[in-house]
């Protein structure tokens, strides 16, 4: 799929995620659990619909990762409305052992209702941190990581003592991000690729947005970040394209304070 078009319009459904699709439907015979993983800061944006419909009438649990990054109140209240719609969910911070605990609890807990072994399935869009918790889970390097989209690429089966066998599958997104307000969400929280998107059309986006939401918190403009950062040309021009993929990557690392970009009471387009 190609770049952003010129219209702003930022999709991202490669092959491979097609392939994944498929083959995680004809697994879906075999698995009792569903443990879908969601960035905190995106619950509604950040969830694949299709990945809830193959899941329906499987034991699930949500893990709004990347808490440490998402504004508290907000994760509050999406996880009772989450429990009002029937599903639980628990927010963590996947690199932590002791939230990987809490994690390993909730799916032991699930896994103990059945005989045997229990089969669970880990879905989420890319970078939503699904390979960081297994591998917190597992204690060691088993699933591969980077701090970018779309590097899981095949599905992986992993051993969970004492009875649960997790399944690792490529981050999916769906076919097309339904609305402006998504698509530029989800580009600031890394799960489209870097190469897919006008950066600072992105920051932008978020820079009217975040003025509106967190007017007290000092959050920079993207001028006075890339004058702060020292993204100048030659000839003493801004150059915006590189400060704004910085920006990006600052706001990931946590640099701006904890903000969620998504609450239960706002809809897509608020």
């Amino acid at each position: 799929m190609s770049k952003v078009s010129a219209e702003g319009v930022i999709q991202w459904y490669p092959g491979h995620m097609v392939r994944a699709m498929r083959r995680i439907g004809e697994y879906l015979a075999l698995i009792d659990i569903v443990v879908e993983v969601v960035d905190a800061r995106v619950v509604r944006s950040g969830r694949n619909p299709e990945l809830g419909r193959l899941a329906a009438k499987r034991a699930r649990l949500l893990v709004l990762d990347h808490n440490d990054l998402a504004d508290p109140h907000a994760t509050k209240a999406w996880i009772a409305a989450l429990a009002r719609d029937g599903l639980r969910a628990i927010a963590v911070d996947g690199r932590s052992q002791h939230n990987a605990g809490r994690v390993r609890t909730a799916i032991l807990a699930l896994a103990k209702a059945r005989k045997g072994v229990s089969r669970a399935l880990v879905v989420g869009i890319p970078n939503s941190g699904k390979s960081s918790i297994i591998n917190a889970l597992l204690r060691r390097a088993a699933a591969k990581t980077e701090d970018r989209a779309g590097v899981t690429r095949q599905l992986q089966w992993f051993r969970l003592p004492p009875n649960v066998e997790l399944m690792d599958t490529p981050g999916i997104l769906v076919p097309k991000i339904a609305t402006k307000d998504s698509q530029w969400k989800l580009a600031m929280c890394g799960a489209v690729p870097r190469e897919r998107y006008d950066p600072e059309e992105v920051v932008r986006a978020f820079e009217s947005w975040v003025s509106q939401r967190y007017p007290a918190r000092n959050v920079p403009a993207l001028d006075e970040f890339a004058a702060a950062r020292g993204f100048m040309r030659r000839g003493g021009d801004a150059d915006y394209h590189n400060a704004a993929q910085s920006f990006v990557r600052a706001f990931n690392e946590g640099a701006f304070g904890r903000i969620s970009l998504e609450t239960p009471e706002e809809g897509d387009d608020a």
